[in-house]
């Protein structure tokens, strides 16, 4: 386990992070565990998200699992019950669960009313789902920040997935609502938007031909991996952005300016 960063400010606190059992999310896990928090990790997989907040532990950091569908109420709700019992607070949230890997890219008419309502149902509602039950916990701690995770997919205009792009889209606009509902709380909402990341996850969402174009347009010539997105997420749930709320932060490597 690395050392955490001074400043970080988030050495003892119980942060929650959604998809975590793998890919990005796990990396969101296993660096907030390395700075000091102790990791809810709750994931649709839940042997998955056991064993990966088990190698935490072993690593020895804290860890925690609970398996949680985002986008069933009840599951949610499982998730608030676990971390309340365990825990009473809860300080940090990063809402990364999501449905993209899988997507078979097509153009938006051949699209499945049944397929649109799934993925609405894990990337928009999911956040929604998750964050009105952990609200509680969330309040009783003495400084919370949530952590939604869009993507710039949207600022790119990315044909294929539809339904991915809209459903991000609105993962701003709770992002910019939250914050505001929530200041009088105490609590902070912000975003990070990823650009293409690459990680151990096969994916059907980007060509060869694609990434090789969006390689030339960025601005830094080289994949982006999940070490390229955890620094943002520390930095927006520790103390060190305690004045930042509503605010979005474009992790793509130069790609899309904003």
């Amino acid at each position: 386990m690395s050392a955490g960063v001074p400043g970080a400010g988030l050495t003892g606190k119980i942060v929650v992070v959604t998809g975590a059992a793998q890919g990005i999310g796990l990396a969101y896990a296993q660096r907030l565990a390395d700075e000091g928090a102790h990791m809810v990790l709750a994931d649709l997989d839940g042997d998955k998200c056991a064993a990966a907040a088990a190698k935490i532990t072993a690593d020895g950091g804290s860890a925690t699992s609970v398996q949680t569908d985002v986008a069933d109420e009840a599951s949610c709700q499982r998730l608030a019950d676990d971390v309340g019992n365990r825990h009473g607070r809860v300080d940090g949230l990063v809402n990364n669960a999501a449905i993209f890997s899988t997507i078979t890219m097509k153009p938006f008419w051949e699209i499945s009313v049944a397929e649109w309502d799934t993925l609405m149902a894990v990337n928009l509602r999911g956040p929604w789902l998750v964050t009105k039950a952990l609200l509680p916990a969330l309040r009783r701690s003495p400084g919370a920040s949530i952590v939604n995770v869009a993507s710039d997919a949207l600022w790119l205009g990315r044909p294929g997935y539809l339904h991915y792009v809209a459903s991000k889209a609105g993962v701003y606009g709770l992002t910019h609502s939250m914050a505001h509902e929530l200041g009088p709380d105490g609590i902070r909402v912000n975003t990070v938007s990823p650009g293409p990341v690459f990680t151990e996850i096969a994916r059907e969402t980007v060509t060869p031909q694609q990434k090789d174009a969006m390689l030339a347009a960025q601005a830094i010539k080289r994949p982006a991996g999940p070490q390229d997105m955890v620094g943002a997420v520390v930095f927006l749930l520790s103390d060190d952005s305690g004045w930042m709320t509503g605010q979005t932060l474009h992790l793509n490597g130069g790609l899309v300016h904003r």
